[in-house]
């Protein structure tokens, strides 16, 4: 089994900090760009007059690229070091992200995606590694809750940067490559903390996404969530008679729950026992919303209240099974799972919005909520088998 440099080597109580804010510009920086590019790219293909099927299978290239680049991460990092890839991966995603404004023709933006993409995956899969590996065991998940925290505050700044900067000339993609670009600073600065992985791992990559199974289903719900929820929520609420601005905000509130609750979902997560049993928890919340969902459509207020702690739980599935993952393995290993961590939450990001979608065609509006009720129901289902079958051992 690989083991840490020496500078994280033992698992000691103290949160290596230089760690953690590599980790988190590193996260932040995957935040922000997927939040600002994604609408900023739609708007400009839509402003070009490409076709809305066209537009969606170009965006679909992010999660296909997430999926390619999952498996070879841990290669690359094994063979490079962490922190080396990291950089590279850096200077990659700044560089393809200007691509896109100098690059006018469409078609090939389909491989610039999956460049940009590519990059991003390996900066997200390798700073999970990083903080994981680095967290003191007894505060892993107040230390994954910051981390989440700093995910959910990328997802929100995008759209901000995007509503500030508009979509017209070169600005929006010289500030999306120079937030990428600040990520480098402190991750130069920490890496000679960085994790060594010393060996490769000693599983096929599809293994890893079977080997933890409550914590890549619950990446997995987490993504296939999160995404049908942001492309379809807003026209779940206009169809339920909400103003679109009112519907913008109910999102908006379901936004504030993933980001309020990331740190005291974490906290809670170092004092249970088994952190399956808390998924599980978060799930049956989460299916219990969603089965409410129909029935307050009459009431905004009362809407808001469940989506607060609605997206609370959501986000909470991130976090706690990420957490999970990391009190069971370590070295090369937890680096492979982290890999499969983030390509199960890849194929829930291309997963959710379609059968949401589907659920809504076949069963009219509230095939929306039906649909989210049975990926949470699914988990229930799963994480329930797995602790009566394999409880978790002293």
């Amino acid at each position: 089994m690989s083991q840490p440099s020496p500078g994280t080597a033992a698992p000691v109580e103290e949160i290596h900090w230089r760690s953690l804010i590599a980790a988190v510009a590193a996260i932040s920086a995957v935040g922000i760009a997927i939040g600002l590019g994604l609408p900023l790219l739609s708007i400009i293909m839509e402003k070009r007059g490409i076709s809305s099927t066209l537009i969606g299978l170009n965006s679909a290239m992010a999660g296909l690229a997430s999926m390619v680049a999952a498996p070879f991460t841990t290669k690359f990092a094994h063979r490079h070091g962490v922190a080396p890839t990291m950089l590279w991966a850096v200077l990659i995603a700044a560089t393809s992200a200007l691509g896109f404004y100098y690059i006018t023709n469409f078609w090939l933006w389909f491989p610039l995606r999956i460049v940009f993409h590519g990059a991003i995956t390996v900066l997200f899969i390798l700073s999970e590694f990083w903080i994981n590996a680095t967290a003191p065991p007894s505060k892993r998940g107040f230390v994954l809750g910051i981390y989440g925290t700093f995910l959910s505050l990328g997802f929100l700044t995008g759209p901000l940067l995007f509503s500030i900067l508009g979509s017209e000339g070169l600005l929006p993609f010289l500030v999306g490559a120079g937030v990428i670009l600040l990520a480098s600073v402190p991750i130069f600065l920490a890496r000679d903390e960085s994790p060594v992985i010393d060996e490769k791992p000693e599983r096929h990559f599809l293994r890893y996404v079977f080997l933890v199974p409550t914590a890549t289903a619950a990446v997995f719900i987490f993504g296939a969530v999160e995404s049908g929820g942001l492309s379809l929520f807003l026209i779940f609420g206009t169809r339920s008679g909400f103003s679109e601005s009112q519907a913008a905000l109910l999102l908006t509130v379901m936004g504030v729950g993933n980001f309020i609750f990331q740190i005291p979902v974490g906290m809670l997560s170092d004092r249970v026992k088994d952190r399956r049993t808390l998924l599980s928890a978060m799930t049956l919340i989460g299916l219990i919303g969603a089965l409410f969902l129909p029935l307050l459509v009459e009431s905004w207020f009362l809407m808001a209240i469940v989506l607060l702690f609605w997206g609370g739980c959501v986000s909470g599935l991130y976090t706690v099974g990420l957490s999970h993952l990391g009190s069971r393995l370590q070295g090369a290993d937890l680096a492979a799972a982290n890999a499969a961590f983030v390509f199960s939450y890849a194929v829930g990001t291309v997963a959710g919005p379609q059968a949401i979608g589907a659920a809504m065609d076949a069963t009219g509006n509230n095939g929306f909520a039906w649909a989210i009720a049975g990926f949470f129901g699914l988990y229930v289902a799963l994480s329930v088998v797995r602790i009566v079958l394999k409880p978790k051992r002293s």
